[in-house]
């Protein structure tokens, strides 16, 4: 079974939703398993805010969640352009995995919503990156061969992620095109992990 990892913050649900439409791309590929943890949110000390078991949802991710996937999907909400603290404090926390390598030539793809169309989702899926590459991850993106990307409609979708337009009030729901664009992106990076596991 190849499994793959689907990890995210979500503060008002639209990462959440876009999880488990990637999670569902991910299990549609024969003997691909999708696992799909949260982590807590952080205090403005820095530190974990929330019980260690969360009262809902998903389990909060451990260390070994990492070390045992074949791939990663990791998502945000946008925070000024950037990921938010709680997943950077997360990540902070993985020099361990660093330093044994357990991550490198792992696939990984990343995911984000904003409140608006032009609200930092690139900027946000790139600083999601940095640390994946510094892991030594295969960066895996959306292809244009993905007909969502080229829609003019208000909506989510980029060539370096899966993302959603969620509103000033956050009101607004994972549309048709966002959907496609997640799913296409969990059988993609499941193919990939799948074929990178048998090799």
């Amino acid at each position: 079974m190849t499994r793959i990892l689907v990890l995210y913050y979500s503060r008002h649900g639209g990462v959440a939703k876009l999880a488990k439409h990637i999670a569902h791309g991910i299990e549609s590929v024969t003997d691909c398993e999708a696992v799909i943890r949260t982590v807590p949110s952080v205090s403005t000390d820095i530190e974990q805010s929330k019980p260690s078991i969360p009262e809902n949802g998903p389990l909060y991710a451990i260390h070994d969640d990492l070390t045992e996937c074949d791939g990663l999907a990791l998502g945000s909400p946008t925070r000024f352009g950037n990921m938010a603290a709680a997943l950077k404090y997360f990540i902070d926390s993985t020099s361990d995995i660093w330093l044994s390598g357990k991550l490198s030539g792992k696939p990984a793809t990343v995911f984000c919503s904003t409140a608006s169309l032009h609200g930092g989702q690139e900027t946000t899926l790139l600083s999601m990156m940095l640390p994946l590459l510094h892991h030594g991850m295969i960066i895996t993106g959306l292809p244009y061969s993905e007909p969502g990307l080229s829609k003019l409609e208000i909506s989510g979708g980029t060539p370096y992620g899966v993302t959603h337009v969620a509103g000033s009030n956050n009101d607004l729901d994972i549309n048709d095109n966002e959907k496609a664009l997640a799913i296409a992106m969990g059988k993609r990076l499941a193919n990939i992990a799948k074929q990178l596991k048998q090799n």
